[in-house]
């Protein structure tokens, strides 16, 4: 998955200030997108006031992070090791992933369709300590497994994807997925969970409509936000 690095740029920060819009993160998360040998992160500042020009590069067999890197940019260094498939990151705190991911045992059910777009299951990431070394940077991307999300208790949600606006709206799909079902959960002692035809008859459709999911959230962003 090798991009020409100003059009990565370009995408990451666009990605990074539509999260901001749509409300998933505050002054915390970060957008990544690998870049060949390496990859493109935000630093660790507002993703509101991020362009392309303020991007970090970091080789993906780095031993220690460059100046300006996110502490956790470790959590994307173990993801892209472990999933060649990946090709960009999404890390953020969508309010309903705090509460669901403290109410959930093991995993989040799946109660509508575009949430199989997430992957066949969504786990939750028990330990609550921020992912700013590799070992616990690791122990998270093992949970994430082959799924393109995974709930963070106590510290947000990483979703991915093969590009950085697919990553993005993964995450607006999971705080969506999050509140469906502590909603549900609250109106009934059993809520009523896709089976696995039902499931699968989604998710194969996850290439086509997903994009068109990222264009319709990218414009709520006012005319001119998301240009550098």
């Amino acid at each position: 998955m090798d991009t020409q690095p100003q059009q990565a740029g370009n995408e990451v920060a666009h990605a990074g200030r539509i999260l901001s819009r749509l409300g998933l993160v505050t002054a915390f998360g970060h957008v990544s997108q690998r870049t060949g040998r390496g990859m493109l992160i935000t630093p660790a500042a507002d993703l509101a006031t991020v362009t392309a020009a303020d991007l970090v590069e970091v080789d993906l067999t780095a031993t220690s992070l460059p100046p300006g890197a996110p502490a956790e940019a470790w959590a994307h260094l173990a993801v892209y090791a472990a999933r060649p498939d990946v090709g960009a990151i999404a890390r953020a705190q969508p309010p309903p992933a705090f509460a669901a991911a403290a109410a959930l045992p093991g995993e989040l059910p799946l109660l509508h369709g575009q949430a199989c777009w997430l992957g066949e299951r969504v786990a939750v990431h028990c330990d609550p300590r921020l992912l700013r070394s590799r070992e616990l940077a690791a122990a998270a991307a093992a949970a994430l497994g082959s799924s393109d999300a995974l709930l963070l208790r106590g510290n947000g949600a990483l979703t991915c994807g093969v590009a950085p606006g697919l990553a993005a709206a993964r995450m607006w799909l999971l705080a969506a997925a999050c509140q469906t079902w502590l909603a549900a959960a609250a109106a009934s002692d059993a809520p009523r969970l896709m089976d696995a035809a039902e499931a699968a008859s989604w998710r194969a459709a996850g290439a086509e409509l997903l994009p068109r999911l990222w264009t319709h959230l990218s414009s709520t962003a006012p005319e001119g936000y998301d240009r550098d």
